[in-house]
């Protein structure tokens, strides 16, 4: 009986650390990046050309 116990607590263990480890990959993936507001290409605007 011992030993069914301990399969049993540790299936229940190695089940929370893999959702766990899932709801942490999850929400690494799903943070935005602090990026700049900066345009990589500019255009210059022609007084009357178009």
């Amino acid at each position: 009986m011992t030993r069914l116990l301990a399969a049993a607590l540790t299936v229940v263990a190695a089940a929370l650390l893999a959702v766990g480890a899932a709801f942490g990959v999850v929400a690494l993936l799903e943070a935005t990046p602090d990026q700049p507001n900066t345009p990589l290409i500019t255009y210059g605007t022609a007084g009357g050309e178009r």
